[in-house]
């Protein structure tokens, strides 16, 4: 009966081999199905990426073309980056944690009726710069997601049993999608920086024979978040891809990075309690669309309230018993600030 359903995600973004048998086919990816997506998909984006090479300066499509992100330093004016630290700061906020191994996520809601007493935050966030390299990345002349988020390492802290996901060296998903990150503090080598395998944000000839070669035994594959689509790599294997090894984004407060998480990338470990503070920004649309814009995120009464929009809709899911949301609520406070449903690190 679902059938028709899961024939119709072929045409989206959907990538888990695990939960949509078509896609996880491997009948159907002997004969090249994924092979297939992929090719289009990198195709279409390259098309419509002509578009919109008008929103972004030629350095930057140049930083892009080479390396699959583009980083800018010393991003946003003396005064506008002291605005932006001070309000996250001083603020309240709501907060969500999502956490993953030994390390806590979290997202501050702030949506547009928010912003008029942040002005600093109102600035950052509507610089055409970040919105522009967001949609010049992904391809797509939509509305990204801008949150403020924290990641906190907490090596010392939690004891779950499990390893944070985000360390391993994946793939998003098999289309190109852009990710921003606006550091507001220094991140060093210990600091769980952001790492990323330069020039892999293409497929190669060996890329796509290993993909191939992964989607055809989709039923084998044992790590779980491979298996819905996500591929984990390890670094001993890029060579044989084409690729070099990651690059670690030890960075200066104030540094932009924007980057096609299509290519391989991860969250270095950090073996010390450190936290991260950035304006995140994230932009993924249906890989297949043969133009850039009519993005429904776009419309006034989405985009206004987006973030808060996202969290309900997540948990709508988990009460009618779908995939439940990652996201718990760690209640108002300081962006930073311990919650009440995590220990406090000693002295």
């Amino acid at each position: 009966m679902l059938s028709p359903f899961y024939a119709l995600q072929l045409a989206s973004g959907a990538k888990s081999f695990a939960d949509n048998p078509i896609i996880g086919s491997k009948w159907l990816n002997r004969k090249g199905l994924h092979e297939k997506r992929v090719s289009l998909a990198m195709r279409m984006a390259a098309w419509r990426r002509t578009k919109l090479a008008k929103l972004v300066a030629p350095e930057y499509r140049r930083q892009y073309a080479e390396n699959g992100f583009v980083k800018i330093e010393d991003f946003l004016s003396p005064e506008v980056f002291a605005a932006v630290t001070r309000e996250i700061a001083e603020r309240d906020f709501e907060r969500y944690d999502m956490l993953q191994g030994e390390t806590v996520t979290r997202r501050a809601i702030i949506d547009d009726s928010d912003l008029e007493s942040l002005p600093g935050f109102k600035a950052a966030r509507n610089d055409p710069r970040v919105t522009n390299l967001l949609r010049y990345v992904s391809s797509h002349d939509g509305k990204p997601l801008l949150v403020v988020q924290i990641v906190m390492a907490l090596p010392s802290v939690i004891t779950q049993g499990s390893t944070d996901p985000q360390t391993a060296l994946h793939s998003d998903t098999f289309q190109p999608t852009a990710k921003a990150w606006l550091f507001l503090r220094d991140v060093g080598e210990e600091d769980g920086p952001f790492s990323y395998v330069p020039g892999s944000h293409e497929m190669t000839p060996q890329r796509l024979a290993w993909e191939r070669g992964i989607s055809e035994n989709a039923d084998s594959i044992e790590n779980k978040y491979s298996a819905r689509g996500s591929l984990r790599v390890m670094p001993d294997e890029l060579p044989a891809l084409g690729y070099g090894q990651p690059v670690k984004m030890t960075v200066k407060a104030n540094t932009l990075i924007v980057a096609d998480t299509h290519g391989f990338h991860a969250r270095s470990p950090s073996y010390k309690t450190t936290t991260r503070i950035e304006i995140y920004g994230s932009l993924r649309r249906n890989p297949f669309l043969p133009f850039t814009g009519l993005h429904i995120a776009s419309l006034p009464f989405i985009a206004s309230g987006m973030n808060r929009l996202i969290i309900n809709a997540m948990g709508f899911r988990a009460k009618l018993g779908l995939k439940g949301s990652p996201w718990k609520d760690a209640g108002k406070g300081k962006a930073d600030e311990w919650s009440k449903r995590l220990k406090q690190p000693s002295a």
